[in-house]
C-alpha cells in the first residue's frame, strides 16, 4: 500500500479511535462475570458437570483476557481489524478469537461440554463475523452459548445462540460448503483442525 494510503487510513483511524476500544487494554474479567458464565453453562440441560461449567467460564474468561494483550487489543473491533490487514497488529480477527478460544478450551477435554464453531452474516453485505460456542455433550450449538472475544474489544461476550439477537448463527462447515463446494470445505477444515 502506498506511503500516502497507508497515512490517510492511519489518520482516519486514529479520528475514529474515539468509537470504542480500551485505551490502556481491555479490564480483567470478574468474578461475577465468570459465576455468570458458570450458571449460564450449568443451565444448558441435566448432565453438564458443575465443575466442568466453572473450569469453561474462568478460562473462557481468562484467554480471552489474555488473548487482548498478545493480539494488542486497545481498540474497538473494527478499528483493530483494520489495524491487523494493514499489519499494524499481530492478530485479533474475528476468526483469531474465535480459532483460539476453542482450541484453548478443548485442551480440557470436557466430558460433559461440546465445542463449536460458527458463522453470521455470510451472504449478506454486512462484516462476516465468526465465533466459538459451547453447549451441552451432543446438543447442537443452536442450544449453545456463543463465547465471543471480538465484539466487546477483548471482553467476552457471552449469550445463548437463541438470545443473540445481534447475529444469527450458521455451523462453521455449511458455511464453507455453500461458499467453497463441499470437498474443498472438508479438505480446508481438516487442515485447519490437525
Amino acid at each position: 500500500m502506498p506511503l500516502f494510503l497507508r497515512l490517510l487510513t492511519l489518520t482516519g483511524l486514529l479520528a475514529l479511535a474515539a468509537c470504542g476500544g480500551y485505551p490502556g487494554g481491555p479490564p480483567p474479567p470478574s468474578d461475577a462475570r465468570v459465576a455468570q458464565l458458570a450458571r449460564d453453562i450449568r443451565a444448558l440441560g441435566p448432565g453438564v458437570d458443575p465443575e466442568e461449567a466453572q473450569r469453561a467460564a474462568r478460562i473462557a474468561h481468562d484467554y480471552t483476557y489474555q488473548l487482548a494483550q498478545e493480539y494488542q487489543i486497545t481498540d474497538g473491533p473494527i478499528i483493530h481489524n483494520t489495524k491487523v490487514n494493514m499489519g499494524i497488529k499481530p492478530r485479533g480477527l474475528c476468526w483469531h478469537w474465535a480459532k483460539d478460544i476453542e482450541e484453548r478450551l478443548k485442551e480440557e477435554n470436557f466430558q460433559t461440554l461440546d465445542l463449536h464453531r460458527a458463522i453470521a452474516n455470510a451472504d449478506s453485505i454486512r462484516l462476516e463475523h465468526s465465533t466459538a460456542i459451547i453447549s451441552r455433550r451432543g446438543d447442537s450449538m443452536y442450544d449453545g452459548i456463543v463465547l465471543d472475544g471480538w465484539r466487546d474489544g477483548g471482553v467476552l461476550f457471552f449469550a445463548r445462540v437463541k438470545d443473540d439477537t445481534r447475529y444469527e448463527w450458521f455451523p462453521r462447515a455449511e458455511v464453507l460448503a455453500a461458499k467453497l463446494g463441499h470437498d474443498r470445505a472438508q479438505a480446508l477444515l481438516a487442515t485447519v483442525e490437525d
